[in-house]
C-alpha cells in the first residue's frame, strides 16, 4: 500500500521521535558505541532545545524501558504536588481550578532526575557525552520550525507586558521567530555546563558524576533558582499575580522511582503501560472493551472505538488518580468489560458513563456534571500547542522511541515546563511546568489535589510485546488524545498484513486517525464537548455519513491534522529492527540502520 515514507528497517538501531535534530542524535549516540538509553537520554535533552513549546526540564517525563532479555519497566518522572498544594491554599486565592499558567501550576519537576535514572541504570555513557548535543543546539543554535512562532506569538503580549524573561528568550526584535529561523538558547547551554563541571569536580567515576549531576539539581543552584522563581509574583490565567507554593525542600525530597507496569493481552499481544497515576490504563481498557469481531476501518469500526473510548474515559475521570483505591483487576476483567460493552449501542451516546467497579458508586467532580461545552473550533489535532490569549495552553508534549541491536528498547514521553507555561527563570534559561492543572479544587475525587500526591497526566508511552518479549514501542503528544490515537495505531499494525517481513509501522502511522471529546478535558479550563468526534476528511465519506447517521457530531478535519504517532520494533527471532515517524506537522522523523 501506498505510505508517506518506507518503514526503516536494519539491524544496528532505529529511533523515532518528534523531531528530527532529537532522532539525529539519538543515532549518533547509537554509532558511537552508546546503547538504547544512552541514545533517548541524549535525544530527551535535544528535546528540551528545539521543542521548547512542547517540553522542557522543568516538566516531566514517563519512560517505559526493557533492557535486553527482562520484562519492560516504567520509570516515573511525574513530580508531585508541593507540601503546600492544598485545596484549602487554592480555594483560598478564590480560585475554582488550578490556573493553567503561572508557579501555582507547577508540580516538582522530575524530567531531570528521570533521565539521570535511566542513564546511571542501564546506559552506558557519560554526561558531558549525552549532554553535549543539547549544549550544541542551545549554543550554535537550531531552525525554529513553524509552531514555535505560532506558539510565541499567541503569548506575545503576554512576555512583553508581564513574562518579561521569556521576551528575552524567545522574541528577536520584539517578534516571534519566523519558520527556519536560527533560535539560540545560551543561558541553558551554560546551566548544562555548570551542571557537568560541578559533576566531574565529584569525580571519575561515571555514576558518581551522574549522582552528583542528581544532587546539583535537588539541592544546588538550580534549585535555589527555581524555588526563588516559583516564589515571585506571576501573571497567570485567573488573570492575578500569584505567587507558588514549591520550595527548595519540595525539589530536594523528588527522585525518580521505578514500577511494574499495568499490562494487558489481546490477540496475543500484551500492551504494557504506566498505572493509574497517568492515563495509561484507558489504552487497556479500550482493548479490553473491543467486540470479538472488527472488520478493520469499516464503519462498525469506527463506531465501536469511538464508543469504547467514550466508557474508558468515564472510568478514567471517575476512577484514576495517584493513590487510588479502584481495582485495575476489575477494570480489566472479563466480566467487567462484558457489562460495559453491554452499553455500546447502535447510537452514539452523549453521556459520561463511568461504572461502578466491586459496586463502587462513581466519583465524579462539578466539573465533570456541567457538560460544559468546548469553543467552537477549539479541537485538537496533531498534538501541537492550543494557545489562548492568557497563555492556556493544552496538548503539548513531544515522544522518541529507540532500540538497538542488542534487543534494548525504550519509549519516552517528554512534556511540560512549556515556554508558554511560565516564565522563563533568568539565570537557567528554562521555565516549571504547569502539571497541576490536572489536579482538581475538589476534595474526595481520586485526582483531588493533595500536597505530595502525582496530578494524573494524559502522558502514555506504550510498549507491546508477544509471548513476552518486547517487540514495539510506540507513543505520541497530543494530551488528552495520546491513548485514543495510540489505540488506532497499534489496532491497524495488529490487524493488518505486515510489509517486507516485518511490521508495517509506517502505513499504520499514516492511517486516517480520529479522536472523540466526550469527557472532560484534563487541561485547563477542563471542557467537553458531548458527541464530538473529530476525523481526518481521509476516513472517507461513507464512514463519516455512517457516523453522523449513528448521531455522533462529527467534524471533518483536514486530511493530515490527527496525531503525531513514532514508533519502532524489533522481531525477536530475525533481530530485525524496525521505525517510523508521523508525516503530520513535517518534524518527527524516523532514522536507523
Amino acid at each position: 500500500m501506498f505510505t508517506t515514507r518506507p518503514t526503516l528497517q536494519g539491524t544496528f538501531g532505529m529511533v523515532s521521535s518528534t523531531h528530527w535534530l532529537a532522532s539525529a542524535a539519538a543515532l549518533a549516540v547509537l554509532e558511537t558505541d552508546g546503547n538504547a538509553f544512552d541514545a533517548a537520554v541524549a535525544a530527551g535533552f535535544v528535546l528540551h532545545v528545539v521543542e521548547p513549546h512542547l517540553n522542557g526540564p522543568g516538566g516531566e517525563v514517563p519512560i517505559l524501558l526493557a533492557p535486553a532479555g527482562q520484562p519492560p519497566k516504567v520509570l516515573c518522572g511525574q513530580g508531585p504536588a508541593p507540601a503546600g498544594a492544598s485545596i484549602e491554599h487554592y480555594t483560598g486565592l478564590g480560585l475554582e481550578l488550578v490556573p493553567g499558567t503561572g508557579p501555582l501550576a507547577a508540580a516538582v519537576p522530575g524530567a531531570f532526575d528521570a533521565w539521570m535514572v535511566l542513564l546511571r541504570d542501564h546506559g552506558t555513557k557519560r554526561l558531558s557525552e549525552v549532554l553535549s548535543y543539547a549544549i550544541g543546539y542551545a549554543e550554535n543554535g537550531y531552525p525554529a520550525v513553524e509552531n514555535i512562532g505560532n506558539t510565541i506569538g499567541a503569548v506575545q503580549e503576554l512576555f512583553e507586558s508581564e513574562w518579561t524573561t521569556s521576551a528575552a528568550v524567545y522574541l528577536r526584535a520584539g517578534k516571534p521567530p519566523a519558520p527556519g529561523a536560527v533560535l539560540t538558547n545560551p543561558t541553558l547551554a551554560a546551566t548544562w555546563r555548570r551542571v557537568i563541571a560541578e559533576a566531574e569536580a565529584a569525580g571519575a567515576g561515571r555514576e558518581a558524576q551522574i549522582e552528583a549531576a542528581r544532587k546539583v539539581w535537588r539541592e544546588g543552584f538550580i534549585a535555589e533558582a527555581l524555588a526563588e522563581f516559583a516564589a515571585r509574583p506571576t501573571m497567570d490565567t485567573s488573570g492575578a499575580r500569584n505567587v507558588g507554593t514549591m520550595t527548595a525542600d519540595d525539589i530536594a525530597k523528588f527522585e525518580a522511582t521505578y514500577e511494574d507496569p499495568v499490562t494487558y493481552t489481546w490477540n496475543g499481544w500484551t500492551v504494557a503501560k504506566a498505572g493509574l497515576w497517568s492515563q495509561g490504563p484507558v489504552f487497556l481498557q479500550q482493548l479490553a472493551l473491543l467486540p470479538e469481531r472488527l472488520e478493520y476501518a469499516s464503519p462498525e469500526y469506527y463506531h465501536a472505538l469511538i464508543e469504547g473510548s467514550k466508557l474508558a474515559m468515564a472510568d478514567r475521570e471517575a476512577w484514576y488518580g495517584d493513590g487510588t483505591d479502584v481495582s485495575l483487576e476489575t477494570l480489566l476483567s472479563p466480566w467487567y468489560n462484558v457489562c460495559r460493552r453491554s452499553k455500546i449501542g447502535p447510537r452514539a451516546s452523549y453521556e459520561l458513563r463511568p461504572g461502578s467497579p466491586d459496586g463502587q458508586q462513581p466519583r465524579l467532580g462539578a466539573y465533570a456534571k456541567s457538560n460544559a461545552a468546548v469553543p467552537e473550533g477549539n479541537t485538537l489535532g496533531t498534538g501541537e500547542p492550543t494557545v489562548a490569549d492568557n497563555g492556556a495552553a493544552r496538548g503539548d508534549t513531544c515522544h522518541v522511541d529507540v532500540v538497538d541491536r542488542h534487543g534494548n528498547m525504550v519509549a519516552a514521553t517528554p512534556s511540560g515546563g512549556w515556554l508558554q507555561s511560565n516564565p522563563v527563570v533568568p539565570q537557567l534559561g528554562f521555565p516549571l511546568g504547569t502539571r497541576l492543572q490536572m489536579a482538581t479544587l475538589e476534595s474526595g475525587l481520586p485526582n483531588s489535589l493533595r500536597p505530595g500526591r502525582r496530578p494524573r497526566t494524559t502522558l502514555s508511552p506504550s510498549m507491546a510485546l508477544r509471548d513476552g518479549v518486547p517487540v514495539m514501542a510506540f507513543g505520541t503528544p497530543g494530551g488528552d488524545q495520546q491513548d485514543q490515537w495510540s489505540l488506532h495505531f497499534f489496532l491497524a499494525v495488529v490487524l493488518r498484513e505486515k510489509v517486507r517481513g516485518g511490521l508495517d509501522l509506517q502505513g499504520a502511522i499514516d492511517a486516517p486517525n480520529w479522536h472523540q471529546e466526550s469527557f472532560p478535558g484534563s487541561f485547563y479550563p477542563r471542557v467537553m464537548n458531548p458527541g464530538a468526534v473529530v476525523v481526518e476528511s481521509r476516513i472517507g465519506a461513507s464512514v463519516i455519513a455512517d457516523l453522523e447517521r449513528r448521531g455522533h457530531k462529527v467534524t471533518v478535519g483536514a486530511p493530515w491534522s490527527e496525531g503525531r504517532m513514532c514508533a519502532v520494533a524489533r522481531d525477536p527471532e530475525s533481530g530485525l529492527l524496525s521505525a517510523a515517524a508521523n508525516p503530520r506537522g513535517m518534524q518527527g522523523y524516523a532514522v536507523g540502520r
